[in-house]
């Protein structure tokens, strides 16, 4: 029987985490792919820090909550960001930086939380709040680095595989690139199978250690 007590906790603790991470992931699409000359993202109302513009009923919510409900364990996601490869100046390669802001925003993110915990804890605040803040604040390091590992990873559709087929020759890179019909099936069920934890895990451990000791949890 779910404790709702407990459950509402987590809620209040992953939320902003999982809300920024998602939020700031697909920005940092939009924003690299502004930067590159294509003015998609601000046509689709997508160069916008509001959450509001970028979530996903069933990745940025039912997910998580699903997730939140069944154990530790969170992840998420939200709409992706519309981009337009022919208005980018430096043709095809412009999409590798395009796909690697998102997981670089993530990244950024995670250590500003760390950063966060660390000036809260210079801070005459009672340890109630700081308790709160270490709390969602190692939420956020948490879930940015999971998503950051996860989609570098190199298949499609995820930023990975779109960073990859800009490395390949033309015709490699159209076949690479029919492999995202089934794309978003072959991650999921590799996920949830657990056949990509032995990768996922070790490289999740390497970066969450000294972001969790910068910020002294």
């Amino acid at each position: 029987m779910i404790d709702n007590l407990a459950l509402l906790q987590k809620i209040l603790i992953w939320t902003p985490g999982v809300l920024l991470a998602v939020t700031l992931h697909e920005w940092g699409h939009g924003f690299a792919a502004t930067l590159l000359g294509d003015p998609t993202p601000r046509r689709t109302g997508r160069l916008t820090l509001n959450p509001i513009a970028h979530i996903d009923p069933v990745w940025s919510i039912l997910v998580p909550l699903v997730l939140l409900a069944m154990g530790p364990f969170v992840f998420g996601g939200a709409k992706p960001v519309l981009v337009d490869p022919r208005y980018f100046r430096h043709g095809r390669r412009a999409m590798f930086w395009v796909a690697a802001a998102g997981p670089m925003m993530n990244l950024l993110l995670a250590l500003a939380s760390a950063l966060l915990v660390l000036l809260t804890g210079l801070l005459p605040v009672t340890a109630t709040v700081y308790g709160w803040v270490a709390a969602m604040a190692l939420a956020s390091i948490q879930m940015n680095v999971m998503l950051a590992v996860f989609n570098l990873l190199p298949m499609l559709p995820l930023d990975g595989g779109r960073m990859v087929m800009t490395l390949l020759p033309d015709a490699l890179a159209r076949l690479w690139s029919s492999t995202e019909r089934i794309g978003l099936v072959v991650v999921m069920a590799l996920a949830l199978s657990g056949w990509l934890s032995p990768v996922l895990n070790p490289l999740q451990r390497s970066l969450l250690r000294p972001l969790i000791d910068l910020a002294g949890l």
